[in-house]
């Protein structure tokens, strides 16, 4: 049975909330079998299911799941296509699957939800393109949605936090997240822990400052809210570290907002009850402009470590000191128990924009290791003992101009990699670019502007100053062995690879150029590969009825790629859509 629901034509983006969902009646809901999403069972993160952004709260993107493997990977086929009708725009949501239901955002915060089995979906067909928007620096996308106790919740550009009946697609509760007056926005994918949403925001390069937020899931009332840069010090801190983080930042930062907008990865260990989130950027970049007397300006570029119920900040690393480059610390954090140097450690891992792999004790904060993952130029290494990155002379382009690698793109951005437990690798979908960096001469903020301080023209594919080509020497899927702080293997690929799935198979899950590609885990051989639209976000696999499946996002809403949920399964028999 299908049926519409009226009161989803109130609420959304402006006014609209574009929604795309199948009646209960037809996939399940309601009926004895379905299981709740409580913390109980987000912690166990069982494995026929993908109930969170990285399947379980130490965001791996690893699944235990082994039906399909390396050895018969090669009869994967098309099992079914769901169109999600998006509006145009880049898809970058990892899907959720929960109760033989998946669930994903789209562009300007649609909502889809189908049956896993047969992608059966039905759709309200509400207008979809938006009156109004704030300025935004990199597209209208979003990255996922939650599940909790009956209630699916997801961000909007425009700021706001919404939750909606699982079973109906009803609206239960919406909330202003952010500053309708400004050029704020959210992108990230919501998490819930211990029965709080957690949700951060971005928009640094358009004069914000940056903070993460915890709502009850029930009510959706503030609980408590994190300001990652310090304001106005003539007026009271919101919490205390600020203060200390204020001493690290001089002249007047807070006029520009200051940046460290909060825009990807967060992780949770239930064990030590430690919520990470990773900071973003400075604004403007250019620390000469931001904060004109040097100083690391914390917490821009770090790892945070907080206690959910409070916000209350346990540790911090600052991965790079008074950045001037956008080399954000938001990129995918992963929670792994490591033996290093004979010692078991918990640890936490990022491959953050700058070019390094971070390892650290997720316990702690301690600097563990160090080393580049990507090409680097800006740095000459990490300093080992204190994990404090040794700047190349030069780099901060005071006057003139700067080439250096990795340039704002950064060696990996928000792609989720994946760590598998199986083979201790992380794989790292990345990239070898560099960028020319001029200062702005006489720089003014304005609002609806970028901010960054920096002349927005010269990219990696541009001319440097001197006059020879900077060449952006390619993408590529890495195996990274986090130990050993060295590569096992590598895929290049110049069409840049979506993010990564691993799984107990011994198998690797990417897409690039318009096709989903498995690859052996231990050695990166090609296994198989089966065509997908353009635009391909990051793959899952999930089980239903004994049968495992692996699913792709990909598209982008257009009339030549169209966004569709595609899903694989062994000896499939759906023809490939044209």
């Amino acid at each position: 049975m299908l049926m519409r629901s009226p009161s989803l034509l109130r609420y959304g983006i402006y006014g609209v909330f574009s929604v795309s969902l199948l009646w209960a009646a037809s996939i399940g809901f309601g009926q004895s079998g379905a299981r709740a999403v409580d913390s109980a069972r987000l912690r166990q993160a069982p494995a026929d299911e993908w109930l969170s952004y990285g399947r379980d709260q130490a965001e791996t993107h690893f699944s235990p799941l082994r039906q399909i493997d390396a050895t018969n990977v090669s009869r994967l086929s098309l099992a079914f296509t769901s169109d999600t009708e998006s509006s145009a725009g880049n898809l970058e949501a990892t899907p959720i699957v929960a109760n033989g239901v998946v669930y994903t955002s789209l562009a300007w915060g649609e909502l889809y939800a189908a049956d896993a089995r047969t992608g059966r979906r039905w759709d309200p067909e509400i207008p979809r393109t938006p009156e109004a928007r704030p300025s935004m620096c990199c597209g209208a996308v979003n990255r996922g949605v939650a599940i909790y106790n009956g209630k699916i919740f997801a961000s909007l550009i425009n700021g706001r936090l919404v939750a909606l009946d699982a079973e109906t697609g009803k609206l239960v509760w919406s909330e202003q997240t952010t500053d309708p007056s400004s050029d704020m926005t959210i992108t990230s994918a919501v998490r819930v822990v211990k029965g709080k949403v957690i949700v951060g925001t971005a928009g640094a390069e358009f004069a914000n400052r940056g903070y993460f937020s915890a709502y009850d899931a029930e009510t959706g009332k503030i609980a408590w809210r994190f300001y990652t840069v310090p304001g106005d010090p003539s007026k009271p801190f919101e919490h205390p570290e600020l203060a200390e983080a204020a001493k690290t930042w001089t002249g007047e930062w807070w006029k520009a907002g200051g940046g460290g907008t909060v825009w990807d990865g967060m992780a949770y260990d239930a064990d030590a009850d430690l919520l990470y989130v990773g900071t973003g950027n400075g604004a403007p970049w250019n620390r000469m402009y931001r904060s004109p007397g040097g100083g690391d300006n914390l917490y821009l570029c770090s790892i945070l470590a907080v206690k959910p119920d409070t916000g209350k900040l346990v540790w911090h690393f600052q991965t790079t000191p008074g950045e001037s480059w956008d080399y954000t610390s938001v990129q995918s954090l992963i929670l792994a128990d490591l033996n290093i140097g004979g010692r078991a450690r918990k640890v936490i891992m990022q491959a953050p924009k700058n070019g390094f792999f971070y390892v650290l004790d997720r316990l702690t904060g301690e600097f563990i290791s160090a080393e580049p993952y990507s090409e680097v130029t800006w740095a000459t290494g990490v300093d080992p003992k204190t994990g404090r990155p040794i700047e190349a002379p030069g780099v901060r382009y005071p006057e003139g101009s700067v080439v250096i690698s990795p340039g704002s793109a950064g060696g990996h951005n928000w792609q989720p990699m994946a760590f598998s437990p199986v083979t201790g690798l992380v794989y790292i979908p990345g990239s070898n670019n560099s960028r020319v960096y001029t200062s702005t001469p006489d720089f003014v903020p304005q609002k609806g502007k970028q901010v960054t301080g920096v002349q927005m023209n010269s990219f990696a594919e541009g001319i440097s100053p001197a006059g020879a080509r900077i060449t952006n020497k390619g993408n590529f899927l890495k195996a990274w062995d986090p130990i050993a702080q060295k590569a096992r293997w590598i895929v290049p690929q110049m069409g840049g690879f979506s993010g990564v799935l691993a799984t107990a198979g011994n198998l690797v899950f990417a897409a690039s150029d318009g096709r989903l590609t498995a690859f052996s885990a231990d050695k990166g051989e090609k296994l198989w590969e089966g065509p997908v639209a353009p635009g391909a976000s990051t793959p899952i696999t999930y089980s239903l009825d004994g049968k495992q499946y692996v699913g792709v996002l990909a598209g982008r809403g257009s009339a030549q790629a169209p966004s569709k949920f595609y899903s694989f399964a062994l000896d499939g028999n759906t023809p490939t859509p044209r």
